[in-house]
């Protein structure tokens, strides 16, 4: 085969691919169909056959073309409504698409493959269409006849008129009352073709629009483009720093027009590298069906947000737990159709995916309404398999137990499974989502449902991060796992760190948190601290749970473009990468998870949980929330919640500009609008006191992120971060709050930030 050859040989192959890629849906979407065949619906599956056909029979590729041959002739059937989409009709469609696909993925031993099954199995569907055919065809006639007696019996005889008429004219009368007569007395068991089959063509249209709008490109020249515009943004960072160290105001603009440059740059090659998280879930429906026919269950699948896009390294990582976690869902999570009924629940279960963006990440739900965990069963297997004792079983809270069925090796099934098997594959779905920086974590009440929350970055390319020292050395740490910084200085150095069973530990708002040195996890010397030096804690959040990391100076957050670990870096837990700064110098990525691991903190964090959950006055229902407390006006105080929080920045004011007659700020490259927060709010200015210099000078912001768009709150005090149980009273509900709540002994009102963006956004009156 010549090169030529092998191009036009791969080029089919994409193209056939491209043609199966909504096939699977659209067979499914027409089982579902009881009020009749959607005709244009089986014309689109029909021409995507059709294209493979012909294309096989001009590349002598005899098997693939003779056996969408023989499925283009039952499509063909069914939409002349010759054969109906029933659930057998349709499982001989998808296992002959089946196959068709593993010709495709084998194309170069495609006509050695044996694939009489599936011809066969096609076959009897013609046949048994043929039969019935005969019949149908006596009876439609038959009644046609009498449709057509009926009708002739039913005109009238024209009345004779005073004056001989043209016989043009004649004929114009009598045919109108004839076409009148057949169309107002229709036979009722006439069968009327669907009235969708107009719109058979509108697909064909659509399709040809989008083809016209895109082209495809090689994922390596996308792979290389992401590399090259790696490396200019180190070059921008290098000149970035340089141009600190000038005064000259022509170089200081250059660079800033780079940066932006740049910036847009990165943006727009990222964007070529997403796809829709659809693509992944294109397949679960099929799936759910075939696991749902199995286990003899009654399952509907819902799915949102399919649109919601992610980096295609992160599409690929997370195909395999996706996959394995709707399984479980099927095979152990809902209940058979008589349980439900017996609990007065609908027989068909409901298996719901949700994707959004929250926060700079992807937010990925899977829930169901079936019978949720057995915690009972859960905590007795924990204790026989040692991951716990019998005291910690005790004391350990609902949430907690519910996450033990990720630990390695763990699984409360008595009998394996053909289809999810013993469920001890969980761990290994932690594992793998963790393994790109992401976090999952799973909520279960009995009887009611479960639900698995899972939060991953949108790209592992280039992610902002947090530079710090120690030991000389500098290291990134993803900003995903930082929660926030924590400084001691003078006495506090010494007061604030504790000591339980020789293992320091901060309290941070009344919750311990277990420490870690960087400089023991180097195997470096540790600094003995006095009440000279400060120490500086970054609070870190691992498998769910927090601890501090000590480290010697902390610098500032900077877009690092990731680079792989050489291989003999590459056994190192503590690790996930490494980057290049500004300056040239190399930095490792700490891996907080790695980190965590090593030191044993996530355990001995999880034991002082439990012991101080029996301190906890608050509401056992409500679930704990990280607020930031901000103050506006004199009195008013407002919170939102930590996760919505990108930053808080104190800009100078002389640095405010205006743009489309509303206040602005150059930040890290982009245009970030300001919204002044007590204005929007209406709250009272404060009066009476007296402002410093710094005041004076500079204002108060918090970067809140939605989507992909930034903007800066605008407060008069940033206050206190707080975790607590939040009940909201909604008596106080206005535009731009959802209410207000209790907090530390103060009515504090929470904020309705997407109300306040939409009402921004909307034009002035």
């Amino acid at each position: 085969m010549t090169i030529d050859d092998t191009e036009i040989l791969n080029e089919f192959v994409i193209e056939s691919q491209e043609h199966l890629g909504d096939i699977e849906t659209d067979f499914l979407t027409l089982e579902l169909q009881i009020d009749g065949v959607d005709v244009a619906l089986v014309n689109k599956i029909f021409r995507a056959i059709h294209s493979i056909k012909g294309a096989a029979g001009f590349m002598g590729l005899h098997v693939l073309e003779k056996l969408a041959h023989r499925e283009e002739e039952v499509l063909n059937r069914m939409r002349n409504l010759e054969i109906a989409p029933t659930s057998p009709v349709i499982n001989t469609l998808l296992r002959s698409t089946d196959a068709i696909k593993h010709l495709l993925d084998n194309i170069e031993t495609s006509n050695d493959e044996d694939v009489s099954v599936h011809i066969k199995a096609l076959s009897q569907l013609l046949d048994t269409s043929a039969e019935a055919a005969v019949s149908d065809v006596v009876e439609v006639s038959a009644e046609r006849l009498d449709g057509i007696e009926e009708a002739m019996q039913s005109i009238e005889e024209p009345q004779p008129t005073g004056a001989e008429a043209p016989a043009a004219e004649v004929r114009d009368e009598t045919e109108t009352p004839l076409a009148t007569t057949v169309e107002t007395k229709p036979t009722p068991n006439a069968k009327t073709p669907s009235a969708a089959k107009p719109q058979a063509t509108e697909p064909a249209h659509q399709d040809k629009v989008t083809t016209e709008s895109s082209i495809r490109v090689d994922v390596c020249l996308l792979d290389m483009l992401m590399n090259q515009v790696g490396e200019l943004v180190l070059a921008r960072n290098q000149m970035l720093q340089f141009a600190n160290r000038f005064e000259d105001g022509q170089y200081n603009k250059t660079s800033q027009r780079l940066n932006l440059i740049t910036t847009e740059l990165q943006e727009g090659v990222m964007k070529t590298r997403m796809q829709p998280i659809g693509n992944v879930w294109s397949k679960f429906p099929r799936l759910v069906r075939d696991l749902a026919q199995i286990c003899d269950k009654e399952v509907r699948i819902e799915m949102e947000g399919k649109s919601t896009e992610l980096d295609k390294t992160i599409i690929e990582a997370i195909k395999d737990p996706l996959t394995h976690l709707v399984r479980n869902t099927v095979d152990h999570g809902i209940e058979n159709p008589d349980v439900r009924e017996s609990n007065g629940k609908n027989r068909e279960g409901c298996l719901t995916l949700r994707a959004f963006h929250e926060g700079g990440q992807v937010n990925i739900e899977i829930s169901d309404d079936g019978a949720g965990l057995n915690l009972n069963r859960i905590k007795q297997k924990a204790v026989e398999k040692g991951v716990i004792t019998q005291k910690q079983a005790e004391e350990m809270q609902d949430h907690e137990l519910c996450n033990l069925i990720f630990a390695p090796g763990f699984s409360t099934a008595e009998t394996v499974s053909n289809v999810s098997g013993r469920g001890v594959g969980m761990d290994v779905v932690k594992t793998n989502i963790e393994k790109i920086g992401g976090t999952l974590d799973l909520d279960s009440r009995p009887g009611i449902g479960t639900t698995v929350r899972i939060k991953i970055p949108l790209t592992l390319a280039i992610i902002p991060a947090l530079l710090v020292s120690c030991a000389g050395n500098r290291f990134a740490i993803p900003q995903v796992n930082l929660m926030e910084l924590v400084r001691l200085e003078g006495e506090q150095s010494r007061t604030k760190i504790e000591w339980i069973q020789n293992a320091p530990v901060y309290r941070l708002r009344g919750r311990l948190l277990p420490l870690v040195d960087l400089r023991q996890v180097l195997k470096r010397e540790v600094e003995k601290n006095d009440e000279s030096n400060a120490i500086n804690i970054v609070i870190l959040r691992a498998d769910d749970q927090q601890f501090g990391l000590i480290v010697d100076h902390i610098s500032d957050t900077e877009e690092i473009v990731v680079k792989p670990l050489s291989q003999q870096l590459k056994d190192l837990p503590i690790y996930s990468g490494a980057t290049i700064m500004g300056d040239g110098n190399v930095a490792l990525i700490l891996d907080v998870l790695g980190i965590a691991q090593r030191s044993n903190v996530l355990q001995a964090n999880l034991d002082k949980a439990m012991k101080e959950s029996s301190v906890t006055s608050e509401a056992p229902g409500a679930a704990l929330q990280t607020l930031l407390i901000l103050g506006l006006g004199s009195t008013t105080r407002v919170a939102m919640p930590m996760s919505q929080v990108a930053r808080l920045e104190q800009i100078a004011k002389n640095s405010i500009e205006v743009a489309n007659n509303r206040p602005v700020v150059q930040y890290r490259g982009k245009i970030l609008p300001l919204i002044h927060l007590p204005e929007t709010l209406g709250t009272q200015p404060r009066s009476g006191e007296a402002s410093t210099g710094d005041e004076e000078e500079f204002i108060h912001v918090v970067v809140y992120t939605e989507d992909t768009r930034s903007f800066g709150l605008v407060v008069d005090r940033i206050l206190d971060i707080v975790e607590t149980k939040v009940e909201i009273s909604e008596s106080s509900r206005s535009c731009g709050l959802l209410g207000s709540a209790i907090i530390q002994s103060k009515v504090i009102d929470l904020l309705d930030l997407p109300v306040i963006i939409q009402s921004f956004d909307a034009p002035n009156a």
